[in-house]
């Protein structure tokens, strides 16, 4: 009997975002406060998830070989608490910038352990367990919005981050009880065959194309959701409340959506929604930056955010389709390309928005239409895909 994990690793991942997500707030807040410009604001997202993308691989690897897999998944909880509690305290760029990438790090940690175990737990429904694992998180972006659009309001950036790492604490003491749960792996270590098989995998023709899919798909992401809170304070001069709604709202509905889309793509494939998903993005990104008034520009991004989050479950289940057996490894090696790789386009994104910050959304648009056209070169059934690409160790 397989064991009961979807929802208390959902209520984890929710738990564990809240600080993560706040920072989509929580940094514009502090650099408004600071004075900073819209590439400075950009570099510290691309920070803060590059400091994440050092952890996903070595977590995914870790969770694949561990006997005791639920001790890892508790010290993340604190880890992200104790690191966003410093910055918290930070007075300067840099010494903000590197304790919220520490932060990240650990919440990042979280990602590639949890959903390589329901990968593995669940290898009949991938997406949908995916979906799931997904949904907890994205709740967590709309209470953690709307709480930091409140708390800034009400106090400061400093207060709001203090009362963000709050719900993360909680869960780390009691996921104590949940990760016995957790069942365990036959005690293994890394080898070089693994690694050989992995880079053979990722080094193959439809593994780059996944790779590029990845990095396209989450930069379209990271450009808008990073730059629409500035753009909406400074451009339309929505205060933090307005901002942090506009906002949750946009995401609320592709979150809802993850475990429909990842249901849906385990028995049709992936590539009709990843194709539907990133063209309609475009299309909303595009229409985001010719928009006439605040309306249009909120209905516009509201599409774009919508279908980009509603289909990341199905962007991930590529990776295990690709992966065979490697399920913590590999969507840890898909969380580098598409957090670590992705998180660049927060800082182009600004750049390009310097003087114009609708032209973020153009760009955002051109990323998007980019990974449509790398969905529709990927052609291939989950089922097919899962037969003919993955790459298996000799003797498993």
């Amino acid at each position: 009997m397989k064991p009961k994990l979807l929802v208390p690793f959902a209520l984890g991942h929710f738990a564990n975002d809240i600080a993560p997500v706040g920072m989509y707030l929580v940094i514009p807040a502090f650099g408004l406060a600071m004075g900073l410009s819209p590439v400075e604001i950009g570099l510290l997202f691309t920070i803060h998830s590059l400091g994440a993308a050092l952890a996903y691989l070595p977590a995914g690897i870790l969770i694949d070989h561990v006997i005791n897999r639920g001790r890892p998944l508790i010290a993340t909880f604190f880890w992200v608490a104790l690191g966003y509690f410093g910055a918290s305290l930070a007075n300067d760029y840099w010494t903000f910038a590197l304790l919220i990438a520490v932060a990240g790090a650990g919440d990042a940690a979280w990602h590639p352990m949890a959903t390589g175990i329901l990968a593995r737990v669940h290898k009949d429904r991938k997406a949908y367990a995916l979906g799931v694992h997904a949904l907890g998180g994205h709740f967590s972006e709309v209470v953690a919005l709307l709480a930091a659009g409140y708390l800034i309001s009400l106090a400061d950036w400093r207060t709001a981050l203090q009362v963000l790492v709050l719900p993360g604490l909680a869960m780390g003491f009691v996921f104590i009880s949940v990760a016995r749960r957790v069942p365990p792996m036959e005690p293994t270590a890394p080898r070089k065959i693994d690694l050989a098989g992995l880079w053979r995998s990722w080094a193959s023709r439809s593994g780059l194309r996944i790779v590029l899919l990845f990095s396209f798909y989450n930069m379209a992401l990271f450009a808008t959701s990073t730059m629409t809170p500035v753009f909406l304070k400074s451009v339309h001069r929505l205060d933090w409340q307005q901002t942090a709604l506009a906002l949750a709202v946009m995401m609320v509905f592709g979150a809802l959506a993850q475990p429909l889309m990842g249901r849906i793509s385990d028995r049709v494939g992936r590539r009709p929604l990843l194709v539907a998903g990133n063209g309609l993005a475009g299309l909303g990104a595009f229409a985001a930056w010719q928009a006439p008034n605040l309306a249009v520009v909120l209905m516009a991004l509201g599409l774009v955010l919508t279908t980009l989050v509603a289909i990341r479950a199905v962007v991930l289940a590529v990776a295990l389709d690709h992966a065979g057996d490697r399920e913590g490894t590999s969507l840890g090696l898909a969380f580098v390309f598409m957090d670590g790789v992705g998180a660049t386009a927060a800082v182009l994104a600004g750049m390009i928005g310097e003087k114009d910050l609708s032209l973020a959304f153009l760009f955002a648009g051109l990323l998007s239409v980019i990974a449509a056209g790398l969905s529709v070169l990927q052609g291939v059934s989950a089922e097919h895909q899962t037969a003919t690409e993955t790459v298996t160790e000799p003797g498993e």
